[in-house]
C-alpha cells in the first residue's frame, strides 16, 4: 500500500505541473485572442473617423458648386457630429456596435443626400477635387467593410478558444466570455452606403 502511494505522488505531481502549463499557455491565447478582437475594434473606428473627417470636406466642394440646400447642410453635419463624438465605453461589446452602426448609418445615408444633390450638377462631378474625394470615400467603404470582416474574424477566433475544450475551462475561470460581432440587420439587403 505505501510503495502504491509511493507510486502515485511523483503522477500526481507531474499531472499538476502539465495541468498549469497548460493552463498558463491557455490563458495567454486568451489574451492574445481578445487582444486582437480589441485591435480589429480599434480599426474599425479609425476608419469611422476616416470616413467623418471626408465629410466636410464633401459638404466644402458641394456647397462652392451648387445651390445647397441649407437643411441638407445642417442634417449632415449632425450626422457627422453624432458618428464623430459618439462616447463608447466598456470596448468592444453589443450595445457599442448598435450605437456606432446606428450613427454610421445615418451618416451614410445623409451623403448619399449630398451625392443626390451633386447628380443635378454634373460641371461638380467633373472637378478635380470631386473626383478625388469620391475615390478617397469610396476607398474609406471598401477598408470598412474590411474591417468589419476581420473584426468578426477576430471575434469568431476568439469565441472558439473561449468554448472549446479544455480552453473553455480556463476561460470560465479567469471570467473570458464570449463575444458578439456584427450581424446583419433585417434590412441588411439595404444597408446604406456611399454611391456616385
Amino acid at each position: 500500500m505505501a510503495a502504491q502511494r509511493k507510486g502515485l505522488l511523483p503522477a500526481a505531481g507531474l499531472l499538476l505541473v502539465v495541468s498549469l502549463i497548460y493552463t498558463a499557455f491557455s490563458y495567454n491565447r486568451l489574451v492574445k485572442q481578445e487582444e486582437a478582437v480589441k485591435l480589429a475594434w480599434s480599426e474599425l473606428q479609425n476608419l469611422y473617423g476616416r470616413r467623418a473627417d471626408m465629410v466636410p470636406t464633401l459638404v466644402t466642394i458641394v456647397q462652392g458648386a451648387a445651390a445647397f440646400e441649407q437643411e441638407l447642410l445642417r442634417e449632415v453635419t449632425e450626422a457627422r457630429s453624432r458618428a464623430g463624438t459618439l462616447q463608447l465605453t466598456g470596448g468592444p461589446n453589443a450595445e457599442n456596435y448598435r450605437q456606432q452602426e446606428g450613427a454610421q448609418a445615418a451618416l451614410a445615408q445623409s451623403m448619399n443626400r449630398v451625392i443626390a444633390v451633386v447628380e443635378a450638377y454634373p460641371d461638380l462631378k467633373a472637378t478635380k477635387n470631386f473626383i478625388y474625394l469620391q475615390a478617397q470615400l469610396e476607398g474609406t467603404e471598401r477598408r470598412i467593410k474590411v474591417a468589419r470582416k476581420d473584426f468578426n474574424a477576430a471575434v469568431q477566433a476568439y469565441n472558439a478558444l473561449v468554448r472549446q475544450f479544455p480552453s473553455s475551462l480556463t476561460a470560465r475561470t479567469f471570467g473570458f466570455r464570449e463575444k458578439e460581432g456584427f450581424r446583419a440587420d433585417a434590412a441588411a439587403d439595404t444597408a446604406p452606403e456611399v454611391t456616385f
